[in-house]
């Protein structure tokens, strides 16, 4: 048995990102952010389907032409394929968890 809330890295220079399960048509992905944001000049722009789901901690997510969308512990939203976004925020202070399903 595993925990998503265990055996977080004690090294959060970069975001990481694990995969928690996957087949030909779904990935499970857990994905931990410290400060965290995506580049200014890069988009998301994935092939499949992405449900995401703020765990702990908060993030801001930022879709191009519209406005950006802050999320909170237990805040879940999804995000078709094709939809450019981008994290544009997490703090610094504390560990932001995501669940991502990607479908």
């Amino acid at each position: 048995m595993n925990n998503i809330f265990s055996a977080l890295p004690d090294n959060l220079d970069s975001e990481v990102f694990e995969q928690l399960l996957s087949n030909e048509t779904l990935k499970i992905e857990r994905i931990i952010s410290k400060g965290h944001c995506s580049p200014e000049d890069h988009w998301y722009d994935q092939d499949t389907h992405e449900w995401v789901m703020v765990l702990q901690g908060e993030a801001k997510l930022v879709f191009e032409n519209s406005a950006e969308v802050h999320l909170k512990a237990g805040d879940y939203l999804n995000i078709p394929a094709h939809t450019r976004h981008r994290v544009s925020w997490t703090p610094q202070d504390r560990v932001t968890l995501w669940l991502a399903v990607h479908y």
